[in-house]
């Protein structure tokens, strides 16, 4: 199975638990390039305020942005970028219901549509590895992942058979979950994880090299920074595909109480974006099956499309 579709199919299971369940966003500060295959974002306090708010990922500069619900003030004098960036981030953060807006004698003003919540509890990173018979540089990912100690907590997810000496390549900290999606139960926690630490200074590992390592220190308010957009992120993006491919060989299978697109050509769930399109073999160009993913999201999870459309300003459009 390729990792691409292993990758949902351990989504939609991980959906059934709370919070909120994403795939493939950037997880470095500072530089690098490290993406985090599988993030698992769980409730915090004020969770379903975050929910009533917006459907769609709140810009992080608009959330800390020097605004207020009661106070209408310029865009570029709340958001700390240049004019044109602070007006995009205005643009979107209204986009998303958060941000009301107008405009007065030519000048673009912003307020607070509701406060933003606490609403996020952690952050799991999860890596897959489906095949731990050939790693590549999953070893040396995972050191970064611990040095960085950007998630709460960090683990492979696999269907390999996990020996000790598998255990033993890995960081301690990182724990490993063995999935087989055919159990009643698909996922076995082979090793817990251990906690890291988000609150304090971790180090980036920009490039290593054969002689040396470039690294850069991430403190405490820059891996905040970079939680947020990795939750806010999560939050918008969800895990599942836009649509299906528009085969005759895909239909949609039922995986955890969700559809997913399964080829009968492959034999296997397939990944839109990563196995399908003209140049497979087994292409057969048809119309793609019915899906609806924000119908599907909302039917599983807590999430809901029309949160917050009431705030948007009407005056919206004379604004752009």
């Amino acid at each position: 199975m390729r990792e691409a579709a292993f990758e949902l199919r351990l989504c939609a299971h991980l959906e059934r638990r709370d919070g909120v369940v994403a795939r493939q966003l950037g997880a470095s500060v500072g530089g690098g390039h490290r993406v985090m295959d599988v993030v698992r974002v769980t409730p915090g306090p004020e969770f379903e305020d975050r929910v009533a708010l917006s459907p769609d990922t709140v810009p992080p500069a608009a959330v800390a942005a020097d605004t207020s619900v009661a106070e209408w003030r310029p865009v570029t004098d709340v958001v700390d970028r240049p004019p044109e960036r602070a007006r995009a981030v205005a643009e979107r953060a209204a986009d998303a219901g958060f941000f009301e807006w107008t405009v007065r004698d030519g000048t673009p003003m912003v307020r607070r549509a509701a406060p933003y919540p606490d609403w996020v509890g952690s952050l799991v990173g999860v890596e897959n590895k489906p095949d731990l018979g050939t790693p590549g540089d999953l070893a040396a990912q995972l050191r970064k992942d611990v040095s960085l100690g950007l998630f709460d907590s960090v683990v492979v997810a696999t269907e390999s058979y996990v020996t000790g000496a598998h255990l033993h390549r890995m960081p301690d900290p990182v724990g490993v979950w063995r999935v087989d999606f055919d159990a009643a139960e698909p996922i076995e926690v082979v090793r817990e994880p251990s906690p890291l630490t988000p609150e304090e200074t971790g180090i980036q590992v920009i490039e290593r090299r054969a002689n040396r390592t470039e690294v850069r220190v991430a403190d405490a308010a820059a891996k905040a920074r970079q939680r947020q957009r990795i939750a806010e992120r999560a939050y918008g993006k969800g895990w599942r595909p836009a649509a299906f491919p528009d085969c005759a060989r895909v239909a949609a299978a039922e995986e955890a109480g969700t559809p997913l697109p399964d080829c009968a050509f492959e034999g296997r769930v397939v990944a839109p974006g990563a196995d399908c399109g003209p140049d497979c073999p087994g292409h057969e160009r048809a119309p793609a099956p019915e899906y609806d993913p924000d119908a599907e999201r909302e039917r599983r999870t807590a999430w809901r499309a029309d949160a917050g459309r009431a705030r948007e300003q009407s005056g919206l459009d004379q604004f752009r």
